[in-house]
């Protein structure tokens, strides 16, 4: 299980998980925590603060798919 992880969020030739993928991977989890937390526990969150998780996975999200469509001289 762990090496499956490591290796959705690596590259397709890197070794180690890149830390974009690894901080946004961690934002998306503590959203879900947050809404499942807000749905079924009925504890009430500070919207600024699901605010600005929800825009650290959209930019980390919106910077890994723009990596795999830029151009890049392999050496």
């Amino acid at each position: 299980m762990i090496s499956f992880i490591a290796k959705a969020l690596s590259g397709e030739n890197e070794q180690n998980p890149s830390s974009k993928r690894l901080i946004t991977f961690l934002a998306f989890l503590l959203l879900a925590t947050g809404f499942i937390a807000e749905l079924f526990f009925e504890k009430k969150l500070n919207p600024q603060t699901i605010d600005a998780i929800m825009y650290i996975v959209l930019g980390g999200l919106g910077f890994t798919a723009t990596e795999k469509f830029t151009n890049k001289e392999k050496k």
